[in-house]
């Protein structure tokens, strides 16, 4: 049977949809869902997944940031979160014990472990990244980055999903094709699930508590200092004293270096009464809900980024404090594929102008760019879906 491949194994709103939306955009066809580790993620809206079995025919990274995902950052994120911060307590400082202690706990002597190679194929298998992102290869070591090049050299198909991970391997020999986020396809592929999920439950109370309208909002872990805490707040607060609009706070994850919902009581805290709603649910399709019916998100996740897109949404994304020099994925997509009017990345305290700016945006520009992704990522697709047998 086939393969799709990912972090599926956790919670997080991206890896969460990829086996979805490529199982809706390959009908007819029945998959396996693997990951690194077994787990049930259905009461999430995610799937049973397992370890890769022996030897399939077809392997398929569905997609997300795996080029760079390093069997540390893999393993402590399939953790809960009392185990996460003991072993981050225990070998964060000594990346040798960290990477023995990765090993024995996924399993795999690799490096990088949601890079899958023709070994783990049958003889004459058909190895697939799909729209894959590694903007921060520089900061891999050279030991990393070779076992990943040697990887992608083996692939029958690869396709990236920004311009940043697209030059960094083509400075290695390695040509790699653009290809949109799969998330692109969410409305086209879920749509009605999603109205429904519109219709009731948690989406729903946040839309009569907030009758003009509402932002969507998340952060990571990342702003948990209260300089970041404090310009979220002011921001915020003015651009919904300016629109009228409120605020709903969600997480798009709930694994370890995600988001910590602690902060998000901390933000709500800090506005105005009135203003900010948390929103309770984990379910994919209640965070797909939200986002489709909110004016707009402002938020660090790629995912919520591009679910905003692909429903024609005004969208801000939130670059982390002190990121130095490290590319930013968020950046890095928006660059790629979408207008200069919408604003990209920005910095905590860029909150105000930024989303009036987005909020300014023609509606019609919003629905072309998503209208021609949707067909950039079909087109794309259609060259690799014909190397898999029926």
């Amino acid at each position: 049977m086939p393969v799709l491949f990912g972090a599926f194994d956790r919670h997080n709103f991206g890896d969460l949809l990829f086996p979805h939306l490529l199982a809706a955009l390959l009908p007819g066809r029945a998959f396996d869902f693997c990951g690194l580790a077994e787990r049930d993620l259905r009461i999430f809206g995610g799937h049973r997944v397992t370890p890769l079995p022996a030897r399939p025919m077809q392997l398929i990274h569905a997609g997300g940031e795996l080029l760079t995902c390093t069997a540390w950052q893999a393993a402590v994120m399939l953790l809960d979160p009392a185990a996460a911060a003991e072993a981050i307590a225990r070998y964060d400082a000594d990346p040798a014990a960290a990477a023995a202690w990765a090993a024995r706990q996924l399993g795999t002597s690799r490096s990088m472990p949601y890079v899958v190679g023709r070994d783990a194929l049958a003889p004459g298998g058909k190895l697939i990244f799909n729209a894959v992102g590694g903007v921060e290869w520089d900061v891999l070591s050279a030991a990393q980055r070779d076992e990943v090049k040697a990887t992608l050299r083996q692939a029958d198909w690869l396709s990236v999903r920004d311009h940043v991970t697209q030059a960094a391997l083509l400075a290695e020999g390695i040509a790699a094709p653009l290809c949109p986020d799969p998330a692109v396809m969410v409305e086209q592929c879920f749509g009605e699930v999603i109205r429904q999920h519109r219709q009731q439950g948690a989406v729903k109370a946040i839309r009569d508590a907030f009758p003009l309208g509402y932002l969507a909002c998340q952060f990571s872990a990342d702003f948990a200092d209260d300089a970041s805490l404090d310009a979220l707040a002011q921001g915020l607060s003015r651009v919904a004293a300016a629109t009228g609009l409120g605020v709903a706070l969600f997480r798009a994850g709930a694994a370890p270096w995600h988001d910590d919902p602690a902060l998000l009581e901390k933000l709500q805290r800090r506005l105005p009464p009135g203003t900010a709603r948390l929103f309770p649910s984990l379910h994919l399709w209640d965070l797909c809900a939200l986002i489709a019916a909110s004016r707009g998100v402002v938020g660090s996740s790629l995912h919520g980024r591009i679910v905003a897109l692909a429903y024609g949404l005004p969208r801000v994304s939130l670059m982390p404090p002190q990121p130095g020099r490290r590319p930013d994925k968020r950046t890095a997509f928006a660059e790629t594929w979408e207008p200069d009017a919408i604003p990209r990345s920005v910095t905590v305290d860029r909150i105000e102008p930024a989303l009036m700016q987005a909020l300014a945006v023609p509606a019609d520009l919003l629905r072309e760019n998503a209208a021609s992704l949707r067909a950039r990522y079909l087109q794309s697709q259609a060259q690799w879906a014909g190397l898999l047998t029926p």
